[in-house]
């Protein structure tokens, strides 16, 4: 088997690569260790930056998106018995976010790589990615105990924080750096219409909170908790009470809630490889970086690299020019960290990180000092809708 760019990973950044390079006429093939069905089972964020939806639109997977994605203009921040809102389009330019499930951008992206004929193989094992440092890459795999081997002139990497391909570089060639939190997230999904046009973002003396939705009738919830709890503590119960607990009475009180759909507790991390970059082998989305999901960066990094990656192909395969590859990697980092920044701010900001008093009365004065200052709003803002992409030329 042979292809010009082989991608590792059908996640919404392999895919979303796929499509781009499809639409430019490169060719290139997907490999997937788990099922479709599997893929499109996983529960993730649904928060996109208008630049991730401008490039879905431009993937040609944009049409259901902007027809039942919902626009977000603001947020609310709320802490010590006060909501403030802080109005993202007016104060970052015109920029706003739309909520759109995870699950259906895959959807549409798998329906899109389908009508344009390209390659996904699904179930692959024993996926190795091999001679990328060298000018002969190529990936040897399994499929249904048979091995195969795919030819390629370059790999990206879109397999997920846990795949082979960050894996597969040599040890001393890469740097990590990782700050892993104390607490975690326990998130419900439910058949009850949203707390709140727009997402709110909580900071109360018993933890974090943050009310999200995915459409008018399916609401998405979180409430941190400790590393040692357990879906199983939780009823459905508990989780309503402990969530009143933590939101304004106004909102308390004209909350539905009602039995979930899905339930779950993700752990919190900060990381960053460096660099993304190997040869032939091009890292991008999780396999190099993860942020906590307070700042609501995780897809919107990984459609960052994607770009990125797919600006540098498209000068390589259009005008013959290999130079511009070695830029991917500073271009990508350079808006990583400022975005692993502004995660780690917000998490910082918003939850409980100990039993300290002076570090809730510290919390409590930088979130008056942000949200009562025209700068501090700006700088939420700025960040939160996601910084300007860095163009290639």
């Amino acid at each position: 088997m042979k292809t010009q760019v082989a991608i590792i990973g059908a996640g919404p950044s392999g895919l979303l690569l796929g499509q781009l390079l499809l639409r430019l006429g490169i060719p290139n093939v997907i490999l997937e260790a788990k099922s479709a069905a599997h893929v499109l089972g996983r529960i993730r964020a649904g928060v996109l930056e208008q630049g991730t939806a401008d490039l879905l639109r431009e993937a040609g997977a944009g049409e259901r998106m902007d027809r039942e994605g919902h626009v977000h203009e603001g947020i609310t921040l709320a802490f010590d018995g006060r909501q403030q809102r802080i109005d993202l389009k007016r104060l970052s330019g015109g920029k706003s976010m739309l909520v759109y499930g995870q699950t259906e951008v895959t959807r549409d992206l798998m329906a899109q790589r389908e009508a344009a004929g390209g390659m996904t193989i699904y179930e692959a094992q024993d996926v190795q990615p091999r001679g990328f440092l060298g000018d002969r890459p190529r990936i040897d795999f399994m499929r249904e105990g048979e091995h195969f081997t795919l030819e390629c002139v370059y790999i990206a990497g879109c397999d997920g924080f846990h795949g082979v391909c960050r894996q597969s570089v040599p040890a001393a060639a890469l740097r990590c750096f990782e700050r892993v939190y104390p607490f975690g997230w326990l998130g419900i999904l439910s058949r009850t219409p949203p707390a709140s046009p727009e997402l709110i973002y909580a900071n109360h003396e018993r933890g974090f909170a943050l009310c999200s939705m995915r459409s008018d009738m399916l609401s998405r919830y979180y409430v941190q908790c400790t590393l040692e709890d357990k879906v199983a503590d939780w009823s459905d119960e508990r989780f309503w009470e402990e969530l009143k607990r933590r939101l304004p009475p106004a909102v308390a009180t004209t909350l539905v809630t009602g039995p979930s759909i899905e339930k779950s507790i993700a752990p919190l991390r900060s990381f960053v490889a460096e660099p993304m970059k190997f040869g032939r082998l091009f890292l991008a989305g999780d396999a190099a970086h993860i942020v906590p999901p307070t700042g609501a960066k995780g897809l919107n990094l990984a459609a960052s690299d994607v770009r990125t990656l797919y600006q540098v192909l498209k000068i390589r395969y259009g005008q013959g020019r290999e130079d511009v590859l070695d830029r991917y990697s500073d271009t990508c980092l350079r808006r990583i960290w400022k975005a692993e920044r502004f995660s780690w701010w917000m998490t910082s900001l918003l939850h409980r990180l100990d039993d300290d008093p002076f570090s809730r009365r510290i919390q409590l004065a930088d979130l008056d000092y942000y949200t009562g200052s025209v700068a501090g709003r700006t700088t939420i803002a700025e960040n939160y809708v996601g910084l300007p992409y860095e163009e290639i030329t």
